[in-house]
């Protein structure tokens, strides 16, 4: 007869699994030294209740640091693309309130999903998905990696996507997902070519985004600002791929995947003889190094999630499904 658990028995039923794969994963050396095989092990990446507790700690330390506008609150929790934005975001919060945010408000998460899947290596890492008290309907998704056992779960890509974009994903029969590395030759594109491929659409165009508010309406929106009287825009898109921006991918139900990446973005604005820069609002101002005399230079991280099909799929195009930019830096000339 079988017999039904309990949440909390599964709990730690899941968390004795992960301790017990992780310590095979360990031998003993001649020398005595630990050699650790965590690199060949295919591995839940964490527990849920992991996860969840994962999920408060980095809200606590978020609504901290929102509210003091002082980022050394919250450094251990962001990393990659939202720390970068995050960073900025507080810097120039603090220089325009040194005493705190004013309009404060606590992020607050609810009906949280975990999506965690299987892998060997590190990082290693998993999706929140929940409802926030900010975005209106949008459900929050925010990816927490970590380089080791030793390290903090940090959130390194935080996008808001509507309930009904966010796919199906592929899950094994306990309920773990399925990671594809960063060159996988099974999709349209491989994840590790996003961050290019969208850089060269925004300079170029072409067929391999889906027409969209981030794709079609952004390009539409540039070539409308580029030129003005008395002010030429210009637009550099670059690739950010290294490191803690490196992009993620979960198999979707259907084939393909849902992919994380991150892209670098400057926009310079550049008067004319006799004209001037439009003047900048105070977060932007607070960001700027030198004088704004003819020309502003303004420089932005990007990270968006989209579906990327399978490759030989009826649909080959990247569909767009969330995009979160902020400046980090500008430069007046």
């Amino acid at each position: 007869m079988s017999r039904v658990r309990g949440p909390r028995r599964l709990r730690r039923l899941e968390r004795r699994a992960l301790i017990a794969a992780s310590v095979t994963a360990l031998s003993w050396t001649a020398s005595g030294c630990v050699v650790v095989h965590g690199e060949r092990e295919v591995l839940p990446a964490t527990t849920r209740a992991e996860a969840a507790k994962a999920l408060t700690q980095f809200t606590a330390a978020y609504n901290k640091a929102d509210k003091a506008y002082d980022s050394s609150l919250d450094a251990d929790r962001v990393t990659g693309a939202l720390g970068a934005i995050d960073a900025a975001r507080l810097k120039a919060g603090h220089v325009n309130n040194p005493r705190g945010n004013p309009a404060h408000t606590p992020l607050t998460l609810t009906d949280a999903k975990f999506t965690i899947p299987k892998k060997a290596g590190w990082p290693r890492w998993f999706v929140a998905d929940a409802k926030g008290n900010k975005g209106g309907d949008a459900r929050w998704l925010l990816v927490f990696t970590r380089g080791s056992l030793t390290e903090p779960w940090q959130v390194a890509y935080l996008t808001l996507v509507a309930p009904g974009d966010i796919p199906r994903l592929a899950k094994d029969k306990d309920g773990w997902a399925q990671a594809l590395p960063a060159g996988s030759a099974e999709l349209a594109v491989a994840p590790q070519n996003l961050s290019r491929d969208y850089a060269t659409y925004l300079k170029s165009g072409g067929k391999s985004f889906a027409a969209g508010a981030h794709t079609t309406g952004w390009r539409e929106l540039r070539a409308k600002d580029a030129s003005r009287p008395g002010l030429a825009t210009q637009y550099i898109d670059e690739p950010l791929t290294n490191g803690d921006y490196a992009p993620l991918a979960l198999r979707t139900a259907d084939g393909g995947a849902l992919v994380f990446f991150t892209t670098h973005h400057y926009e310079k604005q550049t008067a004319a003889p006799g004209a001037s820069v439009p003047t900048p609002n105070k977060d932007v101002q607070a960001l700027t190094s030198g004088e704004i005399k003819q020309s502003l230079t303004m420089e932005f991280v990007s990270n968006e999630v989209v579906l990327d099909p399978a490759k030989g799929s009826a649909k080959r195009q990247v569909t767009m499904l969330g995009r979160i930019q902020g400046l980090t830096a500008a430069q007046g000339e």
